[in-house]
């Protein structure tokens, strides 16, 4: 199968260009599966299912303007699936090795030469395999990603048939005013300052590579409260000082939790009339208060900010790839020990994002940022790192167990990359009825993410007993 070259968005030249000697911008994740998987079978399902999704052939091609996808000609099925051995050093159980070994291909750069993906298999590990996979943030953002590895799974869709677009039209420029901007009220649009289109137009401008920035301005000018907004973003004070914020060392850690019942969290979300998603990260940042106190650090008092991805596109295009998706300021309030009072304290921190336009502006800053030298890029991207301790991402997956050539899969996780110097990767994963909480964290900040890790369950078997002791709706005293 021929394809054609294609221009890079300002977005996902943005993440190219991110990698740094502390943070590489890659997305692993590790399936454990079992039975055990042979490498034939692997790659023979990569050719058969991954490689219809065109990007996974094309390799990245840097140049004065940007990037460019180009067809890799010489593309070796051997160079991107590979076996892998996995060394378990005296004292250390199979799944401490995986991780160390996870850690060290976060930070083992990919061929820049070929496209941008490695699956690494490690046969035998707990009497299955495991399969380790890499893929640059370039590629997609987690809602693609995600939904490109369940098409690869037994029973998945392929990716739709697509036309060949002329250059003019392949950036797809109606994406963002119909996932974002055409839902909201002409009351909302009004008070921001903006009429009709102009604020769609305004942001097709960043999401197309091949439209000019000139001819746009004067819609920016008339958004003079988004203005502000941006000048509220870059204006946030920097985040807490803690021990997981300084300088990175550039050498990674991963860990992971086992899961624990969905339905018990949605019970007690339920229960305390939060969502999912306010328990789940009431649950992450009583786990670092809990490790910062642990450490001879009071949290009291103390809120540490993490930059949390908003999906900005329709789930149903998500096999299109590329990077769609704004960047919101959350702050978990580690310093309250009380996992009720926390759990509602996050609860009004989510309330206070909805309807923010600050995910928007984030997309904006990274998709201009995609037109800078690198040193301008960076010293943008620091903007956001002096903001933020972690990058936390929280991504549903299938309710029920997958198949994977014949083999259950059993387990997954993930770890989002960070950029600048943020030294702390956070991801939240509902897989199989089971939600799994992981970490990955720069050495020199974080040494034993695992320490981290193990107070996340404790700290939700907190909530659930306060949660029961509390008066239920309709309860009365006898």
């Amino acid at each position: 199968m021929t394809v054609a070259a294609e221009r890079m968005s300002r977005v996902d030249t943005a993440w190219l260009r991110m990698d740094n000697e502390v943070n590489l911008m890659m997305i692993v994740g590790v399936w454990l599966l079992t039975p055990a998987l042979t490498l034939e079978a692997l790659r023979e399902r990569i050719e058969a299912k991954l490689l219809k999704y065109e990007r996974f052939r094309h390799k990245a091609v840097a140049d004065a303007m940007g990037a460019t996808w180009v067809p890799d000609e010489h593309f070796d099925i051997e160079q991107h699936v590979l076996p892998a051995q996995l060394e378990v050093r005296e004292g250390e159980t199979e799944r401490h090795a995986l991780q160390r070994l996870c850690g060290e291909l976060a930070m083992t750069p990919l061929n820049p030469h070929r496209p941008l993906w490695q699956f690494h298999l490690i046969d035998g590990y707990e009497g299955g395999s495991a399969l380790v996979a890499r893929i640059h943030h370039c590629i997609g953002d987690g809602i693609a990603l995600i939904s490109v590895m369940m098409s690869i799974t037994d029973g998945g869709a392929d990716p739709p048939k697509r036309r060949v677009k002329p250059a003019e039209e392949q950036a797809e420029p109606d994406w963002l005013a119909d996932a974002v901007l055409k839902p909201l009220s002409d009351l909302t649009i009004k008070a921001i300052g903006m009429y009709g289109d102009g604020m769609a137009k305004s942001m097709d401008m960043l999401a197309n590579p091949y439209q000019p920035l000139l001819g746009s301005m004067d819609m920016a000018r008339s958004g003079v409260k988004v203005v502000n907004d941006v000048a509220a973003l870059a204006l946030m004070p920097d985040d807490s000082p803690t021990l997981l914020k300084g300088k990175p060392a550039g050498r990674k850690r991963v860990a992971w939790s086992e899961p624990i019942s969905l339905d018990a969290v949605k019970t007690i979300g339920k229960g305390l009339g939060c969502t999912v998603n306010d328990v789940l990260l009431s649950c992450a940042a009583g786990a670092i208060g809990e490790y910062l106190r642990g450490r001879g650090q009071d949290p009291a008092g103390k809120e540490i900010r993490a930059m949390v991805p908003v999906n900005l596109r329709p789930l149903d295009k998500a096999w299109q790839l590329g990077n769609r998706f704004g960047l919101a300021p959350l702050v978990l309030p580690i310093g309250i020990a009380n996992p009720v009072q926390r759990v509602y304290a996050v609860h009004r921190r989510m309330d206070e994002l909805k309807g923010s336009y600050q995910p928007l502006l984030a997309f904006a800053v990274l998709s201009l940022s995609g037109l800078f030298i690198k040193p301008v890029q960076d010293m943008v991207l620091g903007m956001f790192a002096k903001k933020a301790t972690a990058v936390m991402t929280n991504v549903p997956g299938p309710g029920v167990p997958l198949k994977f050539c014949g083999s259950t899969l059993r387990q997954n996780m993930f770890w989002v990359p960070a950029s600048g110097d943020i030294g702390v990767g956070v991801s939240i994963l509902s897989y199989g009825g089971g939600v799994q909480f992981g970490l990955i964290t720069d050495a020199g900040l974080c040494p034993e993410p695992q320490d981290i890790i193990d107070r996340f369950e404790p700290e939700f078997e907190k909530l659930t007993w306060l949660t029961m002791m509390l008066p239920w709706a309709g309860q009365t005293d006898i």
